[in-house]
């Protein structure tokens, strides 16, 4: 009781102590000075409460006052707008996907056709018109054979040799169609996935940045399997419902031609019906290809933190928020069942006008053209309706899928990085032969419209000198490492090594110059041989030696497949430590001029960091080192300090001239770690 009323005083006293009328200040904690309050509770005496910062969380208690009750309605309202700042910060990050309106672009469908290939295009649809010709041409030899009563033994001959011609023709041409589309799908779902993967593997990283990973996947597995298996099927369809369509209007024209007359109004119906509900299932298949991403995100995100939401036992949460985006993605299905139905009421009554119109024609006509005739144009009449309502479907379908290459072609258009080689200003192959390096009013963002997070930074590293990089959590240490092998350009300024501009070279010829080990080990599936030597350069006998320099050979001798051991994704079959020396054996192998170390023994045991120094200095003696250092004690013997605060260069002298310097900041750094009085 006591404790309840001291906080209900804290917090009646902080109200009378802030400004209650600013609301819109954008935090969930009220800051609240040393107060005093005086109560008579229990008959006990005078309270001091030290104030300090009460959150929603601390008020568990209920509300006893209209003042209590005041101040938790500001504090909820405070908590409320951060929260709504947060989630605009986070949208200004990752945007909601964008998402096509009205017609498919001509240039989606050029892209496809180009992929499939113009002239075999062209040669689909001809050998489609040819086969369909000679499909209504063996039906109409057939309406002349049976209308033609008295008929000799060769004029039987020659009717069955001509239909056999018709025939064999048609099975040739529709054998040649299907074959060449075939074909054609096969190399265009190829072209695309190719062009989608390099661009994609290209693609800066701002791009991985602001996009969702669910949102590649989609692209890479629904859409692929679209342009792979659907779109092939659509078109296949579309062109044989086509061709059977202009055969249906030919047939019933030649029988009648009157029935030209009313041809043009029932197709203007059929056009603007077909135009409306294509423009409507579009737009459906656009909103559920958007609303599927978030399902691979989350699914993603859910498997990366299964062991998490299992300790705060929240699985039932994640399931029932799974359901729930699988119910927002599917929501698209019920208006496109209902829009279907729309459409078949609507082609079933044009087929069913084609069909009175064409008996009608053929009953007024009846005098004047041979059954056979006129029962074959009746009998495609009454095939009519499936054929509209076919070819609509196929249109829609055809369509709709081609969204598919929509998205894809999206994400094939995404800027690059810069060119991979310029033969222009490819260096020599023993560039860099002294390994200077040099910055000259470097200055780096990581976005546009970020602030800068490295501003005209300027020192120069002589040729096998180490220097290490220290500073404070976000003084830039690791974007000096981002701006070395250019994967974010610069804002301004420029970066020499051994006399050239590294912005002038493509990216391969400078990022296979440099070797990192990077803080985080990164390991691929595959063998052990594999993740030394993933290019196949180096023999058998070099592997063996860099894994005795990086003492793993008695690790990897002891295991029964040696060379040939299975590395797991990431590596997790293995220790921390033992994917850090194994990064440390590729870069032994590499062994370029220039050697970057981004905080490369941070997250192994002091044994494993003192294994890993040591062979640093023993094989890179005569190579440039940066080191990004989380422990002071490893660079505390290089040659140069350079010291970052806030993205600029506050310190960059020998350690020895920085620790005697009692007001520098790496004084200050080191004797916080214990390394100086």
């Amino acid at each position: 009781m006591i404790l309840k009323t001291e906080r209900a005083a804290s917090i009646i006293s902080a109200a009378s102590n802030s400004d209650i009328s600013s609301k819109t200040k954008k935090s969930s904690l009220l800051e609240v000075p040393d107060v005093q309050f005086s109560f008579d509770s229990s008959k006990r005496s005078r309270k001091h409460i030290t104030a300090s910062c009460y959150s929603l969380d601390q008020l568990d208690t209920v509300p006893s006052s209209a003042e209590e009750i005041q101040i938790m309605k500001m504090l909820e309202e405070h908590e409320y707008l951060e929260k709504v700042e947060l989630t605009n910060q986070t949208n200004a990050i990752i945007t909601e996907e964008k998402s096509e309106t009205g017609r498919v672009k001509r240039s989606v469908f050029y892209t496809y056709a180009k992929s499939l290939g113009l002239v075999s295009t062209i040669l689909v649809f001809f050998f489609g018109f040819c086969g369909e010709g000679f499909l209504i041409g063996s039906r109409m030899w057939l309406a002349k054979w049976s209308s033609d009563t008295n008929i000799t033994v060769p004029e039987r001959d020659l009717y069955l040799i001509v239909y056999s011609v018709i025939g064999v023709s048609q099975g040739i041409f529709i054998w040649m169609e299907n074959l060449l589309l075939a074909w054609c799908s096969v190399k265009a779902s190829k072209a695309l996935h190719d062009n989608l993967l390099e661009s994609t593997l290209r693609c800066p990283m701002s791009f991985f940045e602001t996009t969702p990973m669910g949102r590649i996947v989609n692209r890479f597995s629904k859409d692929i399997h679209t342009i792979d298996e659907m779109i092939p099927n659509s078109f296949k369809s579309f062109i044989s419902t086509f061709m059977t369509m202009i055969g249906t209007i030919f047939v019933i024209s030649y029988s009648t031609p009157v029935f030209l007359a009313v041809l043009l109004p029932i197709a203007l119906t059929y056009f603007f019906t077909q135009r409306f509900y294509v423009a409507t299932s579009r737009q459906l298949k656009r909103i559920e290809s958007v609303k599927r991403s978030p399902i691979y995100n989350h699914f993603f995100e859910s498997i990366n933190g299964a062991s998490t939401i299992r300790a705060f036992g929240y699985k039932d949460k994640f399931i029932e928020e799974n359901i729930r985006k699988v119910d927002i993605d599917q929501s698209a299905w019920f208006p496109a069942l209902c829009s279907n139905r729309w459409l078949a009421m609507r082609i079933e009554l044009c087929g069913n006008f084609i069909t009175f119109f064409a008996a009608l024609f053929c009953i007024i006509r009846r005098g004047e053209i041979s059954p056979g005739i006129a029962g074959l144009s009746i009998s495609y009449a009454l095939q009519v309706t499936q054929t509209l309502n076919w070819l609509v479907r196929m249109t829609s379908e055809l369509e709709t899928n081609i969204i598919a290459v929509e998205r894809v072609k999206e994400y094939i258009d995404t800027p690059n990085e810069a060119s991979w080689q310029i033969n222009e200003t490819k260096p020599d192959s023993s560039w860099p032969q002294s390994g200077e390096v040099e910055f000259t009013d470097y200055s780096l963002r990581y976005r546009e419209g970020l602030d800068l997070v490295l501003k005209d930074i300027c020192y120069k590293v002589k040729p096998n000198e180490k220097v290490g990089i220290v500073g404070r959590t976000g003084a830039g240490k690791s974007s000096l490492t981002l701006a070395l092998f250019r994967i974010i350009e610069a804002s301004g300024g420029n970066i020499i090594i051994d006399g050239i501009d590294i912005s002038k070279l493509g990216l391969k010829d400078l990022r296979s110059k440099l070797t990192i080990i990077p803080q985080d080990p990164v390991l691929f599936s595959g063998t052990l041989r594999f993740n030394l030597d993933p290019f196949n350069a180096y023999s058998d006998a070099d592997i063996w030696r860099i894994l005795e320099v990086s003492n793993l050979k008695t690790f990897v001798g002891g295991l029964a497949e040696q060379l040939e051991y299975e590395v797991i994704e990431s590596g997790d079959n293995l220790s921390v430590g033992q994917r850090q020396l194994i990064c440390l054996g590729r870069a032994l192998l590499r062994k370029t001029k220039i050697l970057i170390l981004d905080e490369a023994t941070a997250a192994v045991d002091m044994e494993t960091d003192a294994l890993i120094q040591e062979t640093i200095r023993r094989e890179f003696q005569d190579s440039t080192i940066l080191t990004i250092a989380h422990r002071l004690n490893t660079i505390i013997d290089y040659d140069r300090i350079l010291v970052l605060s806030a993205g600029e260069v506050a310190e960059f002298d020998t350690p020895q001239n920085l620790l005697d310097d009692k007001s520098s900041m790496f004084h200050i750094m080191a004797k916080d770690a214990g390394l100086t009085g």
